[in-house]
């Protein structure tokens, strides 16, 4: 048995099981998970400078975001880190389903039909070479 106040043990057992990896994740992104996924496919695996080029000159309005996710997630390997980015590469990469919003649209003869916007939670993982 454990030792200690259970705040401790668990304070102790999180400073172990931490990440180490720098990663960056938005949640409740407007954009819908299938949608997310074929940019992120695209991304997978690559270094950071290539994946900048492909989400630049990707015309899918995800790529816009996942290109300001991926930005963040190099700022956060060189500031919290101590990486170079130019070593970095995409180890990780997905999209989990959010909540989604529904609408109502009017319709003929008085139906209304439903509208689900849908959100996803996106997370990208980098690592060095």
């Amino acid at each position: 048995m454990a030792k200690g106040h259970r705040s401790q043990i668990k304070r102790e057992r999180n400073q172990n099981q931490r990440e180490t990896r720098p990663s960056a994740k938005l949640s409740y992104a407007r954009v819908s998970v299938q949608k997310a996924c074929y940019v992120l496919d695209a991304i997978r695996g690559k270094d950071v400078e290539t994946a900048i080029g492909i989400l630049s000159y990707n015309p899918r309005y995800a790529s816009s975001i996942i290109l300001k996710l991926l930005q963040s997630a190099i700022a956060n390997a060189e500031n919290n880190h101590d990486m170079n980015p130019e070593d970095l590469y995409i180890e990780e990469c997905f999209a989990n389903k959010g909540p989604t919003m529904k609408r109502i649209r009017p319709r003929a003869q008085g139906r209304a039909y439903r509208i689900e916007k849908r959100m996803s939670h996106i997370t990208i993982i980098l690592n060095e070479r």
